[in-house]
């Protein structure tokens, strides 16, 4: 199988490294070597400095790891060329052109799988699965929190220049984490954004919001929120989802969750010496599996577009509340027809 990775940033080379340790051998790389990680380490691969030397090349698959605003355009075009995707979460800044590439990539039945490695996490699988089964009845509310410190996310670059904090190539705090719209999304079914608040609050030197509360709905009736920030330090990520017969609490610090049930306690942890790279692992051997027996990904394009529909929907109210706009604000998500 040839592979072409379109972007040779931290999650770029993190994908090099891990399809060379899972027995790619034909590896190649779009990339201007603007990244000041170190070469030293890579596995060997082709460079090409545009993406059309590099699809010349013929890939059977391409990896969309550039910035957030180009990875539509990027994956329209190595689609066309007949090559299965794997797009980086989010699938693209903006849902406009989304259908297009839908239509295009079930016209050419190619698999496509989106980034969104917490599917792949044994704790969160396992979360999922005893809800399914009615560990803590029926679910009323959830609460994602997720913060980082951006100045110190990526401490090899200066953050005011990273992808992360601009907003002409798709950063902002609420792309950039957009992880929990996909996994409540996916243990607790769609959801919708209800209200959003939040902007860039903080004295960090970018042109994107730092902060933002997301009040959702989920079609099954529960209540959620997302919160989400650049500025936390050490950073912070925890979940809790509560039910009418119980709770599940999970926190990244731990590893573990725990679910409670009528006095009864239970511990899911994913082994002692479980890290982090296993779950972008797991995510790449089960897309080179979906492609080698022609299955549907665990994270189809479809999923990245519902979580892409929550993040777009948060950021059009935050630029409301900037325009002046006032009052609640309602994104109905469930009825859109790109999905």
């Amino acid at each position: 199988m040839k592979i072409l990775i379109v972007g040779l940033g931290s999650v770029g080379r993190r994908h090099l490294q891990n399809l060379a340790t899972l027995g790619v051998r034909q590896l190649a790389a779009v990339t201007q070597n603007r990244c000041s990680l170190p070469q030293a380490g890579l596995p060997p691969y082709l460079p090409f400095a545009s993406l059309e030397e590099g699809l010349a090349w013929g890939p059977d698959a391409v990896f969309i790891c550039n910035p957030t605003r180009f990875h539509r355009e990027t994956a329209l075009a190595a689609a066309h060329c007949g090559c299965h995707l794997f797009i980086e979460k989010p699938v693209s800044d903006q849902l406009e052109g989304l259908a297009e590439l839908l239509e295009l990539v079930e016209k050419k039945d190619l698999i496509v799988q989106v980034g969104f490695q917490f599917r792949f996490f044994p704790v969160f699988q396992e979360i999922r699965n005893r809800i399914a089964q009615g560990a803590i009845g029926r679910v009323i509310a959830a609460h994602a929190h997720w913060g980082e410190y951006l100045p110190a996310w990526h401490p090899w670059e200066d953050y005011r220049g990273g992808y992360s904090a601009r907003e002409d190539i798709g950063g902002g705090v609420v792309l950039t984490l957009c992880h929990p719209f996909d996994y409540l999304n996916w243990m607790l079914g769609d959801a919708e954004v209800l209200y959003a608040a939040g902007g860039h609050l903080s004295r960090l030197e970018t042109d994107t919001e730092d902060v933002a509360l997301v009040t959702l709905r989920f079609r099954q009736g529960a209540i959620g929120s997302v919160y989400l920030d650049y500025l936390s330090a050490p950073p912070r990520h925890s979940l809790q989802i509560i039910g009418d017969a119980g709770r599940v609490e999970w926190d990244a610090d731990l590893g573990s969750a725990k679910i409670y049930t009528h006095g009864e306690l239970v511990t899911i942890s994913a082994g002692k010496f479980f890290e982090r790279n296993e779950l972008f692992l797991a995510e790449t051997a089960a897309f080179l599996n979906c492609i080698q027996v022609h299955l549907v990904p665990a994270c189809t394009l479809r999923d990245g577009i519902r979580a892409l529909a929550l993040a777009c929907a948060t950021k059009a109210l935050l630029t409301e509340q900037l325009q002046g706009a006032v009052g609640i604000k309602y994104a109905d998500n469930f009825n859109s027809s790109i999905w």
